[in-house]
């Protein structure tokens, strides 16, 4: 959807929002959602962003964690 908002940004004084989504086959709601979504995320986009931080500091030690127990290959004799 946001190469769709530039385009339609790029566009929109020279041809309108209406006309550009229309023949695009996108709602102009969706055009609009999108630009709200921008000025002002959503509580889930902000905590969702606050926990990518601690999860990227806790990878390392998590992902090694991780591929002993379930990512090791099994070796038979």
């Amino acid at each position: 959807m946001n190469v769709l908002v530039g385009f339609i940004d790029e566009h929109r004084d020279e041809l309108g929002v209406e006309p550009i989504c229309k023949a695009l086959q996108v709602a102009p709601s969706s055009y609009y959602a999108a630009k709200k979504r921008e000025l002002a995320p959503s509580a889930r986009a902000v905590r969702d962003a606050v926990m990518m931080q601690v999860l990227m500091v806790d990878e390392p030690q998590g992902l090694r964690r991780s591929q002993a127990v379930a990512g090791s290959q099994t070796r038979w004799p």
